[in-house]
């Protein structure tokens, strides 16, 4: 397979494009799977990370064998109609607006969801081709799973900080049982967010003579191993700037909290992914920090509801009019 992709110039570009997604979602997604782990003292920033890139390599390998429910639904989120050729370069134009949304938000410290703009960079770049339609199915899953994420994120961090406060665990019992929480975290975020990636370069292969289309749908097991060890390396990278504004910025957490952020974030994340429902690693554990904190910094949070309110159309329409000059430029 690897070698049939590097045979095809234009599809070894569009592999690579989709790869440095996944690499940029490993470097500023997943930190904020850690982030309550580090800023607690439950663990040391590196040792964290490392953690991160194992969890999230071993979760993309479980969800792909079990239940790629989100990468198909990434994988038919939009049509790039009949000119393959336009399609190709419509697709990169997408993967190039999610990686310079992604790289400007981690710029100023703000936790973005690259999978949903992943999703709206897609739809926006086909939309610019003149066969070009969305997916009402797909997307209907990514806006119910989006909903549910934030609502549920925030209501379990607030139920577990209570469970917390009443069994009254030791700060020590808390950290580590925030290790076992970070490391579910990261595992739960490669198995949502590296089958998101992993459908994008389906689809993108989909395009090529490499990966024709088919009525069945089926992941080759190399490109499993190949997203999922980009990622990891990605995460290895850091995030620092995202861990200190969700974990120190955004809300100064206890322990005990950060305990409830982690086990709030990770059933919410779990529950959709059994579901199949896509949502984004950054608003399931932001949502669960503001739930299990005691008082959040107004200005911060706002910051970061203002950068998820414009993902969508700011992804979409970046992928549209990059879609548009690529075209042009062909």
């Amino acid at each position: 397979m690897l070698t049939a992709i590097l045979s095809h110039p234009v599809t070894a570009l569009t592999c690579l494009l989709v790869l440095a997604v996944v690499a940029v979602n490993g470097w500023t997604d997943a930190p904020n799977a850690i982030a309550t782990a580090v800023c607690t003292g439950a663990m040391p920033f590196r040792r964290a990370v490392g953690l991160a890139a194992l969890c999230n390599l071993l979760g993309l390998g479980w969800a792909v064998a079990f239940s790629p429910v989100v990468a198909e639904t990434l994988f038919s989120i939009a049509g790039f109609g009949a000119d393959v050729p336009a399609a190709r370069s419509a697709l990169c134009a997408g993967l190039c607006a999610v990686v310079l949304w992604s790289t400007a938000a981690w710029r100023f410290g703000i936790p973005t969801s690259e999978s949903h703009g992943l999703a709206a960079a897609v739809t926006g770049a086909a939309l610019a081709l003149p066969g070009g339609t969305v997916h009402p199915g797909p997307w209907a899953r990514i806006l119910l799973g989006l909903a549910l994420s934030v609502c549920l994120g925030w209501l379990a961090g607030r139920l577990f900080r209570r469970a917390l406060t009443l069994l009254r665990p030791s700060p020590a019992l808390c950290r580590r049982g925030q290790v076992g929480g970070a490391a579910a975290m990261a595992f739960l975020h490669g198995a949502q967010d590296g089958q998101k990636c992993l459908g994008i370069l389906l689809l993108g292969l989909s395009l090529s003579p490499v990966l024709p289309q088919q009525g069945a749908f089926s992941i080759p097991p190399e490109l499993t191993l190949l997203c999922a060890g980009v990622m990891a390396a990605g995460t290895a990278l850091g995030g620092r700037r995202i861990i200190d504004t969700v974990g120190r910025e955004m809300v100064c957490l206890s322990p005990r909290q950060g305990l409830a952020a982690d086990l709030g974030g990770g059933s919410c994340l779990l529950a959709c992914t059994l579901l199949g429902l896509p949502v984004s690693t950054t608003h399931v554990k932001t949502a669960a920090v503001l739930g299990a904190g005691s008082r959040a910094d107004r200005r911060v949070a706002g910051r970061i509801a203002l950068t998820w309110l414009f993902t969508f159309p700011g992804c979409g329409l970046l992928g549209f009019f990059l879609a548009k000059l690529f075209l042009f430029g062909s």
